[in-house]
């Protein structure tokens, strides 16, 4: 089944609460990796999709989760190529959805959480916004003719980091520290703890590939 004009919000297995639940809208696509696909389940959510080897949960919970989803794509936990986060991102792309957000991709597990990060490069390459949250992050990604638009909302800074070894042309809108025509490569923090001075700022850039984070801090 492929879907156009809808969103695609991946709920996976890493940090989830109630703050997840506020980025699902109606009409939304909700796509459950594994625990995350139990996390939905279980507060009564109806999924397009639920995809893993669904290791982490238990038979029962599977079952309930196999009955509430439109589709049920269960791997083996040992011969696979992607991670589950990996496995329901791809699945995503190719219901053409209009954006993807993905909840839980974060975690204690520094080399999962970079790996989900990196699937923004998938996104930015098939001209799909795509955002990875957490209850203190919004991270998603600029390129070269898709400019990145960020409204202020509840975080205090917003950092921007290049994923390719040098990003040139790098331009701000609404910042409290502008940019014009700058260029940022790895390993510089120039560009980190920015704030927003305008309700919504905008972050361009003419090559490379750029991180764009929104973050607080935990007590905030």
């Amino acid at each position: 089944m492929t879907n156009t004009g809808a969103r695609a919000i991946i709920f996976t297995g890493g940090r989830l609460d109630d703050w997840a639940l506020k980025y699902i809208q109606p009409g939304d696509l909700l796509i459950g990796a594994d625990n995350g696909a139990a996390y939905l389940t279980e507060r009564g959510y109806s999924l397009y999709a639920a995809l893993g080897d669904f290791d982490s949960v238990t038979d029962s919970m599977k079952e309930s989760i196999r009955a509430n989803s439109g589709q049920f794509i269960e791997c083996d936990p040992v011969m696979k190529d992607a991670s589950d986060t990996q496995m329901a991102f791809e699945f995503a792309l190719r219901q053409n959805p209009a954006a993807i957000v993905i909840c839980g991709a974060l975690g204690s597990r520094f080399d999962h959480s970079l790996s989900n990060v990196q699937l923004l490069v998938k996104a930015l390459d098939r001209r799909i916004d795509c955002m990875i949250a957490d209850e203190q992050n919004e991270i998603t990604i600029a390129g070269a003719n898709r400019p990145v638009k960020i409204t202020r909302k509840h975080f205090a800074y917003a950092s921007l980091l290049p994923l390719s070894s040098t990003v040139t042309g790098v331009t701000l809108d609404g910042f409290r520290y502008p940019l014009d025509n700058a260029t940022l490569t790895l390993g510089n923090s120039l560009s980190v703890s920015n704030e927003l001075i305008a309700d919504e700022g905008v972050v361009s850039v003419q090559t490379g590939k750029l991180l764009v984070i929104q973050s607080k801090d935990e007590c905030d």
